[in-house]
C-alpha cells in the first residue's frame, strides 16, 4: 500500500488532524447538546425563538406523530421546505423514528417534485400550503401514503402573525376542504399516546438524501449517513477553535442543500450555536438580519455576497459581531474576495472571507482556508481527517505538486453511494493503491508544496478552442478585476473552425450604462490581459445573470441560450 501525503499538517497549527466522532445519529449528538445547553436558543425566526428543551420536545412530539401516521425505519420522508422550524424540527423526527429524510427545493417543478419522490419512494411529504397545487398535481403519478401541509405562519408570533395572513398570507390559494392532507398542527397532536417511537441507529446507516445540483448534467441522489452529518459538525468547530455555544449563524443558505443542511444548520445545532432561519432569501432582508441580529458566522455563495456589497442598509453598518465569513458553493474570484475583505474592513470587522471547498458528495465543504494562513486564489487546506490528491484525469494516478489534474478526496464525509446509480457510484468512488476510498469529483484544481488546494473548475466546464484548454474561471477572474465589471460569465459556444469559441456575459457595475464603446474597451483590456486564442469572440452585456436554485451562475442556461440561437440562425 502506497503513503497517503499530508503536506498541509506543518502548517495546520493547532487544529487537530485527528478527531474523534460520534458512533450514534444526528439526533443523538442533539440530544447532548439539549441536556448540556437546554435554555440556549436553538434557533430564531421571523421575530421568535425557541429554546434548545423546546425544541427537542417538538421534535419528539413529531416522531410521535411520525410513527403513529405509519412512518416505518428506513422509509423515505420528503422535506421540501425553507428555511424555517418545521422544517428543522420534520428533520431531526425522521431522524429519531430511523426513517430517511429526503431534502428537496420547494420551488422546483412538478415533474421535478414527481421525480424526487419516486426516486426516494416516499411514504410521505411535508410542504408549505403554497406550494400544494404542486403535489396535488402529481398526487396519481407518485405512491405518496401522506401529505403534511403547514404555513410560514404557523411558527410566528402575535402581531406578525395577523400581519402575514392580511399581505402574504392572501395570495396563497386556499385549499380545497376535502383535499387529502393532513393539517400540521392535527399531524402533531396525531402522536400524543405513542410511547414507543425512538429507533436506535448507528453513525453508518443511511440519514439523508440530497441531490446533485443541476449545474453538472443528471440529478442524482446522493445517500448521506449520520456519521458524515456528525463528522462535518466536528470538523466545522474544530477548523474554527472562535466558534462558542451560543454564536449566532445567518442561515440562508437552503436546508435542502449541502451547505445549508450541512454548515449552516447542522453544525450549529449539535454543537449548541444558534441559527438565524432566512426562509426567503433577498439581498435586503439578508442585510438587515446581520445587522440587527448582530451575527456571528455568515455562509454564502459568492452571488450572495456579491448582492450584499450593493445594499445601502450595509453603507454604515457595523460588523464588529463577525468571526467567521465563508464563501462556497462556488468559485470566488480573487477579485470579489478583495472587494469583500474591503468591505468587511471599512465595517468594522476584523476577518476576512475564508474560502472553501465540497461537493454535496461530500455533504459540503471539506477543505477550507486556515483561520492563521491564506494563499492568494487557495481554496484553503483539506478538513481533519481528510485528504486530498489531485491525480491524471480518468486515472488514480497521482500528479506533482504544481500540475493540474482532477480534485480527489477521501475522509469521514464521504458519501454512502448514489440512490440507485451503481454504475456512478463505482465511477465516482474508486478505491486506490493506498486502500482509502476516494471521491472523484470532476473538478479541475492542482495543489503545492504546503497542501494548498488550488480549484480551477468542473473538467466538463472546460472549453477547447483551437487545440487549446481555455478555464472559464481564470478569464471571469480577469474580467471581473475591471472597475466596471461586477461580475462575469464565460462560456464556449460551438463552432465549425475552432470546436468553440469564447463568449462573456458581463453584468456592469449598479450605475455604468452598456455602450458599443464600452465593449470596445473590455475587448482591449481583455487583449492586454488574456492569451490571444482565449479572448472573447464576443461580449454581451445582461442587467442580471442567471442563476441556480442554490445562487450559483447558471452558466448551462447560458449555454443553452446560444445553441437556440445558432439552430434558429441556421434553419
Amino acid at each position: 500500500m502506497s503513503e497517503v501525503k499530508a503536506p498541509w499538517l506543518k502548517n495546520y497549527g493547532e487544529v487537530k488532524f485527528n478527531l474523534e466522532y460520534p458512533e450514534g445519529s444526528m439526533y443523538e449528538a442533539v440530544e447532548k447538546i439539549v441536556e448540556k445547553y437546554p435554555d440556549y436558543i436553538a434557533y430564531d425566526f421571523m421575530g421568535g425563538s425557541s429554546t434548545y428543551i423546546r425544541f427537542d420536545r417538538e421534535v419528539n412530539q413529531c416522531a410521535k406523530a411520525l410513527k403513529s401516521q405509519g412512518v416505518k425505519e428506513n422509509d423515505c420522508v420528503t422535506v421540501c421546505m425553507p428555511n424555517c422550524p418545521q422544517a428543522l424540527i420534520m428533520f431531526y423526527a425522521i431522524n429519531v423514528v430511523g426513517a430517511v429524510a429526503n431534502m428537496i427545493h420547494p420551488l422546483s417543478g412538478e415533474k421535478e417534485i414527481e421525480f424526487y419522490l419516486n426516486e426516494s419512494e416516499s411514504v410521505m411529504a411535508i410542504t408549505l400550503d403554497q406550494f400544494y397545487s404542486k403535489f396535488e398535481a402529481i398526487r396519481s403519478n407518485v405512491k405518496l401514503d401522506k401529505l403534511i401541509i403547514t404555513s410560514i405562519k404557523d411558527y410566528l408570533p402575535q402581531p406578525l402573525k395577523t400581519g402575514y395572513i392580511l399581505t402574504e398570507g392572501r395570495k396563497i390559494k386556499k385549499l380545497p376542504k376535502d383535499a387529502p392532507v393532513i393539517m400540521w398542527r392535527d399531524f402533531m397532536k396525531s402522536g400524543k399516546d405513542v410511547a414507543d417511537y425512538k429507533v436506535k441507529r448507528n453513525a453508518d446507516q443511511l440519514a439523508v438524501i440530497l441531490y446533485s445540483g443541476g449545474t453538472t448534467g443528471t440529478t442524482k441522489g446522493i445517500m448521506l449517513s449520520n456519521r458524515n452529518f456528525n463528522a462535518l459538525a466536528r470538523q466545522i468547530v474544530a477548523t474554527n477553535p472562535i466558534f462558542a455555544p451560543g454564536d449566532k449563524m445567518l442561515a440562508a443558505m437552503p436546508i435542502f442543500h449541502g451547505f445549508g443542511l450541512g454548515v449552516s444548520i447542522h453544525s450549529m445545532i449539535a454543537n449548541g450555536g444558534r441559527c438565524i432561519l432566512v426562509p426567503r432569501f433577498t439581498p435586503e432582508s439578508y442585510a438587515k438580519l446581520l445587522l440587527k441580529e448582530r451575527c456571528n458566522f455568515m455562509a454564502g455563495v459568492p452571488t450572495l455576497f456579491e448582492a450584499l456589497l450593493r445594499q445601502k442598509t450595509m453603507e454604515e453598518g457595523d460588523l464588529s459581531c463577525l468571526k467567521g465569513v465563508f464563501s462556497g458553493g462556488d468559485s470566488l474570484s480573487v477579485e470579489l474576495k478583495k472587494r469583500l475583505d474591503k468591505f468587511l474592513e471599512s465595517h468594522n470587522a476584523t476577518v476576512k472571507v475564508r474560502e472553501g471547498y465540497g461537493t454535496t458528495e461530500c455533504v459540503t465543504a471539506s477543505c477550507l482556508t486556515p483561520l492563521h494562513l491564506a494563499k492568494e486564489g487557495s481554496i484553503g487546506q483539506p478538513f481533519p481527517d481528510t485528504y486530498y490528491k489531485i491525480v491524471k484525469v480518468g486515472t488514480t494516478e497521482e500528479v506533482p505538486y504544481g500540475e493540474d489534474g482532477e480534485i480527489c478526496l477521501s475522509g469521514p464525509t464521504v458519501m454512502m453511494g448514489y440512490l440507485k446509480h451503481p454504475q456512478e457510484t463505482a465511477d465516482t468512488l474508486r478505491i486506490h493503491e493506498d486502500g482509502r476510498t476516494w471521491v472523484h469529483t470532476g473538478d479541475l484544481g492542482t495543489m503545492d508544496d504546503e497542501g494548498f488546494v488550488y480549484f480551477k473548475q468542473r473538467i466538463k466546464r472546460m472549453i477547447i478552442t483551437s487545440g487549446y484548454n481555455v478555464y472559464p474561471s481564470q478569464l471571469e477572474n480577469i474580467l471581473d478585476a475591471h472597475e466596471l465589471v461586477q461580475m462575469s460569465c464565460i462560456i464556449g459556444v460551438p463552432d465549425p473552425i475552432k470546436i468553440q469559441k469564447i463568449k462573456a456575459f458581463i453584468m456592469l457595475k449598479p450605475g455604468v450604462t452598456p455602450s458599443d464603446e464600452l465593449k470596445l474597451q473590455l475587448k482591449e483590456y481583455c487583449k492586454k490581459h488574456i492569451a490571444k486564442y482565449a479572448i472573447p469572440y464576443d461580449i454581451e452585456f445582461r442587467d442580471q445573470l442567471p442563476k441556480t436554485l442554490v445562487g450559483k451562475v447558471a452558466y448551462r442556461q447560458l449555454e443553452e441560450e446560444e445553441l437556440k440561437k445558432l439552430k434558429k440562425d441556421s434553419i
